[in-house]
C-alpha cells in the first residue's frame, strides 16, 4: 500500500485529490496538510511514502518545505503540482533542483482538475517503483548514426519514465523525445526528472545541438525541433537539432510530425520511432515518413495509454511494425537500434 499525504492550501484541491486517489487500489491517503508547516508535522506523524505538494501556500510554501527536508527523519517522495504559467515552470525547475521527484501540471480551469486523476496515479506509482539510475560513461563526442524518436502528449510523461529507465545504458544511438508541453521551462523540468531515471544523460534541446550517440534530447517547448544534416571536421555524417518558431502543427509546437519527418530525411532507415499516449493526430504522418524511409515503427498498445489519438493516427496509415505493451518498449527499442547496420 502506497501512503500519500496531500499538501495544498486549497480545500477544493485537497478534497478533489483525496477523492481521486481514495478510490484507487494500492493507494491510501493518510492525511492532508494546508501548508508547509502543517506538512512537516504530518510527515513526522504519518510517515507517508509520497507527498503531493502545492507550490504557493501561506507560512511555508512548497520550495520552503523542500528546503527543510533534512530536518525530517524520513522525507517522502514528492510530486509538485504546478500552475500552467511561466512562474509555475520556473518554480518547478527550482523544486526539481531541491529534490522534488516529479511534477504535475494543474489545469487552468477548475472543472478540468478531475481529468488529471489517472496521470497523477501513474506518477505516484512511478516515483515509488522506478529507482534512480547511476549514469554510465558514454562516447560523448561520437556522432549518432542511429536514432530513437519518441512522440507523446497527454499521459506521456509517466510512460517516458518506464521507457527511459529500461533502455540500455550502452545504447548505440541517440534518443529524441517530442512531448507536448506548455512553453516557459516545463520541458527543462521534465529533462531534469528523466535524467534521474535514465542510464543515459538527458537534456532539454538547444538550437544547434549536434546529435551525439548515447544522449537523450527533450524537444524544447515553444519550438519545433527540426533535424538537419551535419558533417563534422572528419567528414563524418550525422544530425543537428534546429529550433524554429514556425506556425504550430496540429495546434502544437513542438510537433511530433515535424521532428519525425525531418529526422527521416537525415537518418533514413537508421531510425526506430514510437508513439505513446496523446490526443489528436500528431505523429501519424511522421510515423509514415519513418516507415517510408525504411525505419522501424512502434506504437504503445491502447490499454497502457491515457489517450489513444496519436497512436491511432499512425495505425490508420498502416505504417506500424509493432504494437507493444509499455513495459516492453524500452527493450524493443534497444534491440532494434542495436540490430541496425552502423
Amino acid at each position: 500500500m502506497i501512503r500519500v499525504l496531500i499538501v495544498d492550501d486549497s480545500l477544493f484541491m485537497r478534497t478533489v485529490i483525496r477523492d481521486m486517489l481514495g478510490k484507487s487500489p494500492g493507494i491510501e491517503v493518510v492525511g492532508t496538510a494546508v501548508d508547509g508547516e502543517d506538512a512537516l508535522k504530518k510527515i513526522e506523524d504519518l510517515s507517508p511514502d509520497v507527498m503531493t505538494l502545492d507550490i504557493e501556500m501561506p507560512r511555508l510554501d512548497g520550495l520552503g518545505l523542500l528546503g527543510r527536508r533534512d530536518t525530517v527523519r524520513k522525507f517522502p517522495r514528492v510530486i509538485m503540482l504546478s500552475s500552467l504559467t511561466a512562474r509555475g515552470a520556473s518554480v518547478t525547475r527550482q523544486a526539481m533542483d531541491l529534490g522534488a521527484d516529479d511534477f504535475m501540471l494543474k489545469p487552468k480551469e477548475i472543472r478540468d482538475v478531475r481529468g488529471i486523476g489517472q496521470e497523477l496515479l501513474e506518477k505516484i506509482r512511478n516515483v515509488v517503483e522506478i529507482g534512480y539510475i547511476q549514469k554510465r560513461p558514454g562516447p560523448a563526442d561520437e556522432l549518432a548514426t542511429r536514432v530513437v524518436l519518441i512522440g507523446s502528449s497527454a499521459g506521456g510523461p509517466p510512460m517516458l519514465d518506464h521507457v527511459l529507465s529500461s533502455i540500455g545504458g550502452d545504447l548505440p544511438g541517440a534518443v529524441i523525445i517530442t512531448q507536448h508541453m506548455p512553453e516557459g521551462g516545463f520541458t527543462a523540468a521534465l529533462a531534469a526528472r528523466l535524467n534521474r531515471v535514465c542510464p543515459l544523460p538527458v537534456k532539454e534541446s538547444e538550437s544547434g545541438d549536434i546529435i551525439r550517440s548515447g544522449h537523450v534530447y527533450i524537444s524544447k517547448a515553444g519550438y519545433h525541433s527540426i533535424i538537419t544534416s551535419y558533417i563534422d571536421a572528419k567528414h563524418n555524417r550525422g544530425g543537428r537539432i534546429i529550433h524554429t518558431r514556425s506556425a504550430p502543427v496540429h495546434s502544437v509546437r513542438p510537433a511530433v510530425d515535424q521532428t519525425f519527418i525531418s529526422a527521416a530525411g537525415v537518418f533514413g532507415s537508421n531510425i526506430v520511432s514510437v508513439i505513446l499516449s496523446g490526443m489528436g493526430g500528431d505523429g501519424g504522418e511522421g510515423t509514415e515518413a519513418v516507415k517510408t524511409h525504411g525505419g522501424t515503427t512502434f506504437v504503445c498498445r491502447e490499454e497502457d495509454c491515457l489517450v489513444y489519438g496519436m497512436a491511432r493516427s499512425a495505425l490508420t496509415r498502416n505504417c506500424v511494425d509493432k504494437v507493444l505493451p509499455l513495459k516492453s518498449i524500452g527493450k524493443n527499442l534497444t534491440e532494434a537500434i542495436a540490430g541496425m547496420v552502423h
